[in-house]
Parts: structure tokens; C-alpha cells; sequence
């Protein structure tokens, strides 16, 4: 009995220290707030052909020092082989690892080294749809959105016929979902996820998968974002931060088809007037379904049009994203579907661009969180960002041509200021000529 008795117990402290082992990986690290999130997307296929979650944790420090605090890392399960598009949104099994990118025991090691290197790490979440040769598959059709005819069907009004869209009204399902999700909060350390499509899930999915992960983390937050743009993203579901999909295409027409810079004031307004206090809306210049369609380069003119347009986009309102490649001007569209490879050491003076524009945004609370005071204007997006010790002035040239801006605020006119981006004393009059996408970034 004693000996029964002695197993027992080096058993019970075996599985105590794994426990221990598996939390203290996150216990002594915590989310940025929500308003601070400057979030860097991954997408393994440019990293490596082969083992890209290794190439990743490589880059951690690089992505650190550009001033990124969370990151989004895309889909990295088994893609279905069944339909196959190759797309990493189609998955074989929540639980397991793509062998494309690496194993478990790489990702939990990227999980460690975001840690270390003082960011977060989220995993993209697709709880809409399946791939066809899903493990659920097998034995529980019912988990699936069925025909008359009982056959499993693709989601409707999409053309993706590779995946197959999961039954909501099925509980066992839901529940074998936030069970899959807790997988990566306990087990492997994240710190929450992107969630692929999250308007075409039921919004009483996600307050009970929130809630239950909320939970599951323990001490520590987790970080939620909808790729979505309904206000119950907030108010029912329980996320964090949803997409700006509006604002997205508001700049697009602004600096591609000419509409006035006001518009993108207008947009901003729109956007946060439908959501509760608190909550942040990711904004981006592009991402991986962006990116498919053209580089940052090509859709905004030039590397000055894309840096222009990142600051119109970030510094109006935070919620900053970068798509990794887009810091070093990757001048061509990605397909996420394969493998690209990006030079890293290329465009450095752009990439040290990046660097000083993040920190400027990071160092500096008024302009993420401070009051917004609009000035519009046909052709420069022009605002102030103001809190109890800080007043900014912003002016983005958002056309490819010379502009004249002639309504500089009275209080910022014949006084001593600073250009953000230089460090240099600057003095203004009543009006300011600017180059093509010229943007200046000003402390009084």
C-alpha cells in the first residue's frame, strides 16, 4: 500500500510540475491594453518553404525591435486534402500542427521566444467552415450545414468550395470548438485569436467561447479580435478589437480615386460611433487577402503613397497593423496559397521608417488615445491629437501632386515646434506647402 500510495504521489507532483511548467511559460507576461496594440501579422509562407514556425521564432527579435507588441500568426494547422486549394483556412484538425510549418514543439517554442521578447502571440481562429477530410468529418456529419438531400455543403453565398460549413444549431459541435480553442490557450501558451470570418458565426458562440477561454487563461488576459465589422462583435460576442473594413475602403478611395481626404475623418466617426467605449478597430493598409491582390506599392503609387497612407490610417484613431513584407516594400501581391519568398535586408530606409513612425505612435499615448480634433480638407488629411500633457498636429498630403495647405490652426501658428520624424524645430504660418504624400507629424 505504501508503495501504491508513494506512486501515487510521484505521479500527482509529476503532473503538478508539467501544469506548472505549462503556465509559468505566460505567468509572469501580460497583454498590451487593447488601445496600445501595435499587432504584426505572420503569414509562414514567406518566412520558409519548409519549417516556417522555426524561421518565425528567428525573426521574433526583429519584429520586437520594430516596435510590434502582439502577433497574429495565420493559420498553421493541416490543410484538408480533400477540394484542396492549398489554402491554410481549410483545416484538417484543430488541434495538430501543418507539418509544412513545423510541429508542436516549434510553436510552443515561437509562443516562449514572443514572451521573452516582451509580445504577445495570437493564433488565427477559423470556426466557420472545415476542410472536407476534417477529423469531425468521419463521425459527425451532423456538425455540418446539410442540403435537402443530407449532403455537406460549402458555405453558402461563397465560392470556397474547399471547405465545409459547420452547423451552429449542433451544441456537441460548439462545444468540441472552444474545446479546441482552449488547446492553444492552456497547452500551448497563447495569449487569444483572429477569428476568420467571425460574422457568419452565431455572436452567442463567441460570448460563450470568450467566456470560456476568459476563464481558461487564469490570471492572465487574452486578446480577441473579429474579422468582422458588426458592433455584436462587442456588444454580444465579447471581442476585443474588430476589423475596419470601412476605413479600409474609405483611404482606397481617397488616395486612389480622389475623393476628399475629409472623407477618411467622416469614416472615423462612422465607425467608432457604432461601437462601445473602450473598443479598438484594427486598421491596416493591407493584409493577406489584401496583399493578394496587389503590394502596398502598387495599390497606393509608390513606398511614399504607402507610408503616407499608414499614417493616415493609424495615427487618426490606433489600432495599428502591420502585414509582414509591408515593412520592407514588398513591391508584388502575395498569395498566401504558396510559398513567397521576401528579402528581409531589403529597402532598410524604409524599414527604418517604420521603426521611427511605430515609436513615435508608441512613446506618445496622445496620439493612439488622445482627443481628436478634425480640420477638413479636400486634399490633406489634417488633425490634432491632444491630452492633458501632449498636443500633436498631423497633416498628410494624401494626393501624389504638390499641395498648398492653407488653414493652419491659429494656436499652432509663429510658435516652436517639433517634426516627430526628424527631431527638428519647426515653425509654421498661416499656410504650409507639401510635397507629393508628404505627411508631417508635429509637437508643440
Amino acid at each position: 500500500m505504501k508503495k501504491i500510495l508513494s506512486l501515487f504521489c510521484l505521479v500527482a507532483i509529476l503532473v503538478a510540475c508539467n501544469t506548472t511548467q505549462k503556465v509559468s511559460q505566460v505567468s509572469n507576461y501580460q497583454l498590451p491594453s487593447t488601445e496600445d496594440v501595435v499587432m504584426y501579422q505572420v503569414n509562414p509562407r514567406v518566412f520558409a518553404p519548409q519549417q516556417s514556425l522555426k524561421a518565425v521564432t528567428q525573426r521574433v527579435k526583429a519584429i520586437s525591435d520594430l516596435g510590434a507588441n502582439v502577433m497574429w500568426v495565420m493559420p498553421i494547422y493541416p490543410i484538408g486534402k480533400v477540394k484542396s486549394k492549398n489554402s491554410p483556412y481549410s483545416i484538417s484538425n484543430y488541434k495538430q500542427v501543418n507539418p509544412e510549418f513545423g510541429t508542436i514543439d516549434d510553436m510552443k517554442a515561437l509562443v516562449k521566444e514572443c514572451h521573452a521578447n516582451g509580445m504577445s502571440i495570437i493564433l488565427d481562429w477559423v470556426a466557420n467552415h472545415t476542410a472536407w477530410d476534417n477529423v469531425w468529418m468521419k463521425d459527425h456529419k451532423d456538425w455540418y450545414t446539410q442540403d435537402e438531400g443530407g449532403n455537406v455543403i460549402f458555405p453558402p453565398g461563397t465560392d470556397w468550395t474547399d471547405v465545409a460549413d459547420l452547423n451552429y444549431d449542433n451544441q456537441d459541435m460548439r462545444a468540441a470548438m472552444i474545446d479546441a480553442m482552449k488547446f492553444w490557450v492552456v497547452e500551448v501558451g497563447v495569449d487569444g485569436f483572429r477569428c476568420d470570418v467571425a460574422d457568419q458565426v452565431p455572436a452567442d458562440f463567441w460570448r460563450d467561447a470568450i467566456s470560456q477561454l476568459r476563464k481558461a487563461a487564469g490570471n492572465r488576459r487574452i486578446l480577441m479580435l473579429a474579422e468582422g465589422a458588426n458592433p455584436d462583435n462587442f456588444t454580444v460576442g465579447g471581442f476585443d478589437m474588430n476589423y475596419a473594413w470601412g476605413f479600409m475602403g474609405a483611404l482606397d478611395r481617397v488616395f486612389c480615386k480622389g475623393q476628399k481626404a475629409s472623407d477618411l475623418i467622416d469614416c472615423d466617426k462612422r465607425e467608432y460611433g457604432e461601437i462601445p467605449q473602450g473598443k479598438i478597430k484594427l486598421r491596416f493598409i493591407t493584409n493577406h487577402d489584401e496583399a493578394t491582390k496587389y503590394s502596398t506599392t502598387q495599390q497606393f503609387g509608390s513606398i511614399d503613397g504607402a507610408l503616407a497612407a499608414f499614417v493616415a490610417t493609424t495615427f487618426l484613431h490606433g489600432g495599428m497593423l502591420v502585414y509582414g513584407s509591408q515593412e520592407v516594400a514588398y513591391p508584388e501581391k502575395i498569395n498566401f496559397f504558396n510559398y513567397v519568398p521576401v528579402d528581409w535586408n531589403s529597402n532598410s530606409q524604409v524599414l527604418a521608417t517604420y521603426k521611427k513612425l511605430i515609436a513615435v505612435y508608441k512613446d506618445n499615448p496622445a496620439i493612439a488615445k488622445g482627443e481628436l480634433i478634425t480640420y477638413p480638407d479636400d486634399n490633406v488629411l489634417a488633425f490634432e491629437k491632444v491630452d492633458y500633457n501632449s498636443d500633436f498636429l498631423v497633416l498628410v498630403n494624401v494626393r501624389n501632386t504638390k499641395q498648398i495647405y492653407k488653414d493652419i490652426p491659429d494656436s499652432w501658428e509663429n510658435v516652436n515646434l517639433t517634426d516627430m520624424m526628424t527631431s527638428r524645430s519647426i515653425k509654421l504660418g498661416t499656410s504650409i506647402e507639401l510635397a507629393p504624400f508628404q505627411y508631417l507629424i508635429l509637437k508643440k
